[in-house]
């Protein structure tokens, strides 16, 4: 506001309002100066904008039909302004929304009092709809004389000051910041104020078109730790591990400043003084949009405006799971972090309200499609009878709040206890504890992976007609008939479980029962043996092989489909291998991961069964010249890297257990047809948790794709994959091995033939003087893009840095080689830098 302007204000106030606010600038609104429908505030940089607005995102809105879209709702708020993505950041009325009839009587101004208010004008009466609720401010009441004013900051901050002085912090009566939404902006505190009690709360909103309050909220408790907790019922389900919260901070920067796509993108900070406590971050780079959320399933999530893709991408989260928040599937649901959605209704449910999964409000859960049949038989003795089933739900987490009968100590009791309760919905019998839930079941979690021992099952109550006819007890008193009928059905009940015993000491080498493997793995067949003879002409034609066994080609002959068998060798390593392949590359599915189609398990015999893949392995086409064999060319080198990118990522950030394949190198890369990369041979692939505490004893991987951390023992994590996957690039850009074995035999070398041949020493030192180009395979004759070319060479030096936490993720590698993230130039690595300098002793000799 011009100096002139803020004098004749103070000496005129309200009298001469017309001129002066024609000069006054937009991101500032007066007392006596409503804020209508179509007008907005705009900050002085042009960042953000505040007004009414619908809060229905319209790349939601175009995917449905009219009638499918919620009545026309209004809200007060502030909006990323240049951004084509409507982005709200905060908004007044939350939970007091306007309707359209409403929107023309509807406006925001400055009360008497100096409240920031939305008013409603209809029927000749004033309604307040939202307000700031100033009240006993000593500011405000040293200023009774002042006029105030309303600015939008340049930070998105939406403050109310008095009007001579709106750059004075001694005249700031109210702030936006104060009260954030489910959203955090640079430059707002995120913490507690000691001297007013004042807490900045961030609560989720209920859905993509309801900023309402939702499900979850997080805050800064007394101890100084960050936790997330759901609101009804209150669950606290994460917080950050630390004692001290000045230890978070190197947390924080480590996990920002340990990969190029994220260093220097935020500086946080944390601040604790007489009067506040609380977090804050900024962004060095103005131009940049960023911001934190509290998302409606309950993650926090770092969120950064890509103009490539012109659109938000999340490139930070916690937790990392997506079913750790509490009950975010809501009720008779169970969440699967494997799973796209990972929400699902449980057996014989259904969506309650479909509309609402749609902009992700699961809230209302599912319902049964059938009631139980179930009626209180003695009110007094609180009896029941009830004709209905039980439904398993193996290795799951167990609902909230069960109820333990302690004098149920057989399973059978157990089901009676819940059977004699008609708001019991389930039960779980487990080292003779007997736990049951009434009323709705919330939490349930999928668990899998090679390394879970759960063995919990929840029995979930169903009415009878959505389970297959039971042959459940006749309480009638029998008689002979009956007795000679149920002693031939015994019988012969004892004679299958003679059979199924015998069957099964057949496969008990395997360690993995058939019926666990075609549950988890989604489908997956047992074959016989003798199949697969069929199949393959008796292995006849041999594909390749490798450490543990050969690979033959085959087709099915019910479906004519080629496939590729694996034929394990080895008692030991061979059943070692055996099971970490079933059990990992067989529970999940990705585009990018070679299809397990079944096995064979029977007597000696172990044998895998993938789909084929027509162009064989990715070493093939880089190391192997055959005759009138075609160089592969630089677009689908590319493209294969994006894949193996791609399927790794998803192994280790969207699995519900980390999968780390341990053995990343060119010959367990597969190409199709199309030359669509797949990552295959998971025999040496291990599941570890979360937080990667599992040490993982037994060396594995291959010789010269190897990380360091193999060698010193510590916990292995991901970051093995990362490192191999950098190796692969390497070999991918120059279309040779790293290093040739048999210069390194060759005695008569000279004393640097061994740095001449390792091709990561050469590509990094070009990578630093501006040189890519003489990297690239030779056989391309320089037809390649040479900016990819710096992006795979960029990627591949910063995936085989020395420290794991120099590393990216491969997550963040997807989105680099996607263009979605620039990266700078990595430091040359210690060993390389090592081999470099030994090398030009070497030379100067």
């Amino acid at each position: 506001m011009p100096p002139l302007c803020r004098l004749l204000l103070g000496l005129l106030l309200l009298h001469t309002p017309h001129w002066c606010s024609s000069a006054a600038a937009n991101d500032t609104l007066l007392a006596g100066q409503p804020l209508a429908n179509g007008r907005n505030l705009v900050s002085r940089n042009g960042k953000f904008a505040l007004g009414f607005f619908q809060f229905q995102p319209a790349s939601i809105v175009s995917k449905l039909p009219p009638n499918a879209i919620s009545p026309s709702l209004w809200y007060l708020g502030i909006w990323f302004n240049k951004i084509p993505v409507f982005t709200p950041v905060w908004v007044a009325n939350r939970d007091q929304s306007i309707t359209k009839t409403n929107l023309n009587q509807t406006l925001l101004k400055i009360s008497s009092d100096g409240n920031l208010v939305i008013v409603n004008h209809s029927d000749n009466t004033e309604s307040v709809v939202w307000s700031t609720h100033i009240v006993n401010n000593k500011t405000q009441a040293s200023n009774i004389n002042s006029t105030w004013a309303a600015v939008l900051l340049n930070t998105g901050n939406l403050v109310i000051t008095v009007a001579e002085s709106p750059s004075s912090s001694d005249q700031l009566l109210w702030q936006s910041f104060d009260y954030p939404i489910d959203i955090v902006l640079p430059g707002a505190k995120f913490g507690r104020d000691k001297v007013t009690g004042l807490s900045r709360i961030g609560i989720s909103k209920k859905s993509l078109i309801d900023p309402g309050l939702g499900s979850y909220s997080v805050e800064l408790d007394a101890s100084g730790v960050v936790v997330l907790k759901r609101r009804n019922p209150s669950v606290v389900y994460w917080h950050w591990a630390s004692s001290s919260s000045l230890k978070l901070i190197p947390i924080l920067k480590s996990i920002i400043d340990r990969e190029p796509r994220t260093k220097g993108l935020i500086n946080p900070a944390y601040i604790d003084t007489n009067q506040e406590e609380y977090y804050t971050y900024t962004s060095p780079d103005e131009s940049s949009s960023t911001f934190v959320s509290l998302d409606i399933s309950g993650q926090i999530k770092l969120n950064v405006w890509s103009q490539a893709s012109h659109s938000w991408q999340i490139i930070f989260s916690q937790p990392a799971d997506s079913c750790t928040p509490a009950a975010t599937c809501g009720p008779f649901t169970v969440c699967n972090g494997n799973a796209q959605p990972f929400c699902d209704c449980m057996e014989n449910f259904s969506q309650k309200s479909p509309q609402d999964w749609e902009f992700h409000d699961r809230t209302g859960g599912c319902i049964r499609n059938t009631p139980l049949q179930c009626s209180t038989s003695n009110i007094n003795k609180n009896t029941s009878s009830s004709t209905d089933m039980f439904h398993p739900i193996s290795q799951v987490m167990l609902p909230y709040n069960p109820q333990i009968i302690d004098i149920a100590t057989t399973q059978s009791k157990c089901e009676e206890a819940c059977l004699s309760s008609c708001s019991c919905t389930g039960y779980s019998f487990n080292n003779s504890r007997c736990s049951v839930w009434k009323g709705e079941l919330l939490g349930v979690n999928l668990n899998d992976g090679i390394d879970n021992t759960s063995e919990d099952v929840l029995y979930l109550r169903l009415a009878a007609k959505d389970l297959l006819p039971s042959s459940r007890k006749n309480k009638r008193k029998p008689n002979v008939g009956v007795v000679t009928a149920a002693s031939i059905v015994g019988f012969g009940l004892l004679m299958l479980v003679l059979l199924l015993l015998i069957w099964k000491n057949k496969f008990k080498c395997c360690g993995l029962p058939l019926y666990d493997i075609k549950d988890s793995a989604g489908g997956i067949i047992a074959f016989r043996y003798t199949d697969l003879v069929r199949a393959t002409k008796s292995f006849s034609e041999k594909l390749g092989g490798g450490g543990f066994g050969s690979v033959y080609k085959g087709v099915l002959s019910d479906t004519k489909t080629p496939i590729a068998v694996k034929k394990l060798d080895g008692a030991s390593q061979g059943e070692k291998q055996f099971r970490a392949e079933v059990s990992s590359i067989g529970l999940i599915q990705h585009i990018n991961l070679v299809k397990l189609i079944g096995f064979c398990c029977e007597g000696d015999h172990r044998l895998l069964v993938y789909e084929h893949m027509l162009n064989g392995s990715l070493d093939g086409h880089l190391f192997k010249k055959r005759d009138n064999a075609s160089v592969l060319s630089w677009n689908k080198r590319y493209q294969i890297t994006l894949g193996v990118a791609r399927g790794l990522s998803y192994l280790h950030q969207s699995c519900r257990e980390c999968i780390i394949h341990c053995d990343v190198k060119p010959e367990n890369i597969l190409v199709d047809a199309s030359f669509v990369p797949k990552v295959a041979d998971f025999g040496l692939a291990a599941f570890v948790g979360r937080d990667f505490s599992r040490i993982l004893t037994t060396f594995r991987g291959t010789a010269g794709y190897l990380a360091p951390e193999w060698l010193s023992g510590v916990a292995i994590t991901p970051k093995v994959d990362v490192y191999g996957f950098g190796m692969v690039l390497m070999e991918i850009i120059s279309g040779r091995r790293n290093f040739s074995p048999e210069t390194s035999h060759n005695t008569s070398s000279s004393s640097s033939s061994y740095d001449v041949e390792y091709f990561p020493v050469q590509a990094i030192s070009k990578l630093h003087i501006g040189d890519v180009r003489s990297l690239v395979d030779p056989q391309l004759h320089g037809d390649f893009n040479l900016e990819e070319a710096e992006r795979v060479c960029k990627v591949a030096c910063w995936c085989i840095q020395d420290n794991e936490f120099d590393r990216p993720t491969m997550g963040e590698v997807v989105r680099v080689l996607e263009g979605l993230q620039e990266i700078d130039t990595p430091p040359m690595p210690r060993l390389l830098a090592a081999i470099a300098k030994h090398s030009g002793a070497a030379t100067s000799v």
